[in-house]
């Protein structure tokens, strides 16, 4: 297996009987948390509502990032002060919009809001990762379906923070990270949301497997 990502991110958990789980293997792996946020949908699967939000973010012991969707992200990429978002016990933000080539105002108004909120801003890109290194970059062609890209692109040399996501899971995650082929000593990380998914529930038992499938 190449280079050990810095952390795995698992995306989409949305159940506050999660919260012990998740602790118990923050403390013997790295990890961060992905929390998707969209109250037009705070009913369905993959979307934690307000009240389980809260209690995940003063559980303690974890690291979180928000998965901004909707309309509050196309507010903070577009219109920056109408967004409303409250990212409070987040360590970064990813902003979840159709960015059509991600265009500067829209990557400038993503680092702005991030910066009034105290997170550290994050983008999609659909290509090779952008050499802007005031924010990090998620390279997602999938956008949660579980398909794999047919290649994955090299991380930047002295870049932005880069990230990797699509079709990752226990069974194949030796596999990407060979092909991902990112140096001895990078900094990078890879992130999963349907490959720890079973029956349409979070399954923390596919994140521990993950989990040692990578770091043992």
């Amino acid at each position: 297996m190449s280079a050990r990502p810095t952390f795995i991110a698992f995306t989409g958990v949305d159940s506050v009987d999660l919260i012990s789980g998740m602790k118990s293997l923050s403390k013997h792996f790295p990890i961060e948390w992905g929390i998707l946020v969209d109250d037009a949908k705070e009913d369905e699967i993959l979307f934690a509502n307000s009240d389980v939000r809260s209690a995940m973010l003063t559980a303690g012991g974890m690291r979180f990032a928000a998965h901004v969707c909707g309309e509050q992200a196309r507010l903070i990429a577009n219109e920056p002060a109408s967004a409303t978002v409250d990212l409070s016990g987040f360590q970064r933000m990813q902003v979840n919009h159709a960015f059509t080539g991600s265009s500067a105002e829209q990557i400038e108004n993503t680092i702005a809001y991030g910066r009034t909120q105290a997170v550290r801003s994050m983008l999609q890109t659909l290509k090779e990762f952008p050499g802007d290194a005031r924010l990090d970059w998620l390279y997602d062609t999938s956008f949660g379906t579980g398909k794999a890209p047919t290649t994955w692109p090299a991380l930047p040399i002295g870049g932005a923070f880069c990230g990797y996501s699509g079709g990752i899971n226990a069974g194949n995650v030796g596999a990407v990270l060979d092909a991902i082929n990112a140096p001895d000593g990078a900094q990078f990380w890879i992130d999963m949301e349907s490959g720890v998914r079973e029956d349409g529930k979070f399954s923390l038992a596919k994140c521990e497997a993950v989990c040692r499938a990578v770091f043992g």
